[in-house]
């Protein structure tokens, strides 16, 4: 067997703290003075009725033995414990005396393009519907939807009896009409005669009286003929008159029936694409009120977009635009603004614009829906902060502006366009400021503060 190993109570255990030390060597004294106050009672071994007394020795041994313990453990737990309190002591005072550390950057501008982009609908330039302008019945129908026609082709065709009937009945009267002013005018004829027989009379017999060959009677009785005859002349005159006129009014009459046999024929009215078919052949139509097609033009198409009131300044006639449509993700169709309605709509105090699109492969379809860029280079971009360095407080928006210094002061803002994770500044803070990035509640003005720069974003 090996020997027992015994071990000094002085010294601390290997992984011992020195306050687990102190505790061990106490508990090691007390026993040692719990031994020998048992042993001073017990009597010996040889049966002597005195008890044992210890020498002076033993007992400044012992003393001496418990003093150094308690100088072992006064050092090696006590003086390091301290030691070590005092330093967390100063350290907590240096922290309270230290400056508060903020993240903090520098304003800086946006880039000098304007990003906008808006949805929007994309229309035809023209768009009309096709209706009958006679009545009868379908014929044939030339085209159905999908078809490109040009302007004046034929697209249909009606069949109108009760047309035809009145044509037929209009040329019957216009013949009716000429032969009344043909017999109007013989009667004119006549009558001219007449008349100027009764005038060479009234003059004769007028001659004749002066002369006294003829008597007053006679002489009265063909001037009042020849008055007669001239009344005469001038009712017939006015009534070729209204003869021509009902001539004119029956012609009209014909030609206006011939215009609409010739709506039988259905025609395009632009280049376009049929984007609807409403009838079908043997269908009854009615003149102005059913619908046989309709046709839009989609060479050049419009898109229409609302322009929210803070972007309305940026968007002028002529600007360029971009569109993009969701099933052409990699194309883009560039596009001019043609017009504007100049006029917000009080309901969503959005400004209204027309974007004219040239679409010569015909990629692009009316109702599509699209996102139109519009994008514009500008003179002086403002100025961007991020949106958590904004403060919302009694007296309004303000950021926390860090001076040379190191001294925050709150200072007021503007807020223009709102970027989602930026925000525009209109007026306020200066290009280049140090402004706190999440100044919270705890900094205050004239507070002294210790800056820390933080990376910044890209511009945006």
């Amino acid at each position: 067997m090996k020997p027992a190993m015994h071990h000094d109570p002085a010294q601390p255990l290997p992984g011992e703290s020195s306050e687990e030390s102190l505790r061990r060597q106490n508990r090691e004294l007390k026993r040692q003075l719990d031994e020998l106050k048992s042993s001073l009672h017990k009597p010996s071994h040889a049966g002597a009725s005195q008890n044992w007394r210890p020498s002076g020795v033993t007992i400044w041994a012992i003393f001496l033995g418990v003093i150094v313990i308690a100088v072992v453990a006064f050092f090696a737990g006590y003086l390091p414990l301290q030691n070590r309190r005092e330093v967390i002591a100063g350290e907590a005072r240096e922290e309270q005396r230290a400056l508060p550390r903020v993240d903090v950057i520098q304003v800086g501008r946006s880039t000098p393009k304007s990003q906008l982009e808006l949805p929007g609908n994309i229309e035809p330039t023209l768009e009309a519907p096709i209706l009958a302008r006679a009545d009868g019945y379908l014929a044939r129908r030339l085209v159905d939807i999908g078809d490109r026609v040009r302007a004046g082709q034929e697209v249909a065709e009606i069949e109108a009896p009760e047309l035809e009937q009145q044509v037929t009945q209009a040329r019957a009267t216009i013949q009716q009409m000429q032969a009344a002013l043909e017999q109007a005018q013989a009667n004119l004829q006549q009558g001219k005669s007449e008349t100027e027989l009764a005038r060479v009379t009234a003059e004769r017999t007028g001659a004749l009286l002066k002369k006294g060959a003829v008597s007053r009677q006679e002489d009265d009785q063909n001037q009042a003929l020849y008055q007669a005859k001239r009344a005469n002349m001038e009712a017939l005159d006015k009534a070729i008159l209204v003869q021509r006129s009902n001539v004119a009014a029956a012609q009209a009459n014909e030609a206006r029936l011939d215009k609409m046999q010739s709506y039988r024929v259905v025609r395009a009215p632009f280049d376009g694409v049929i984007t609807l078919r409403n009838v079908d052949t043997g269908a009854l139509v009615n003149a102005g009120t059913t619908l046989l097609y309709r046709i839009a033009q989609t060479a050049t198409l419009r898109t229409y977009v609302n322009v929210p009131q803070g972007y309305a300044d940026s968007v002028h006639v002529g600007q360029i635009a971009t569109i993009r449509v969701p099933n052409l993700p990699d194309r883009q169709f560039p596009g001019t603004v043609a017009r504007t309605s100049n006029a917000l709509d009080p309901a969503s105090r959005t400004l209204l614009v027309e974007i004219q699109v040239p679409n010569a492969q015909n990629l692009l379809m009316p109702g599509m829906y699209a996102r139109v860029d519009l994008s514009s280079a500008r003179a002086e971009p403002p100025l961007l902060v991020p949106s958590e360095a904004l403060m919302i407080r009694a007296n309004g928006a303000q950021v926390a502006v860090v001076s040379p210094d190191h001294i925050v002061h709150l200072q007021k803002v503007e807020v223009g366009r709102d970027y989602g994770d930026r925000l525009e500044v209109i007026r306020g803070i200066q290009e280049g400021a140090t402004i706190v990035m999440n100044p919270g509640d705890a900094v205050q003005e004239g507070q002294k503060v210790d800056p820390a720069p933080v990376a910044q974003k890209p511009p945006a």
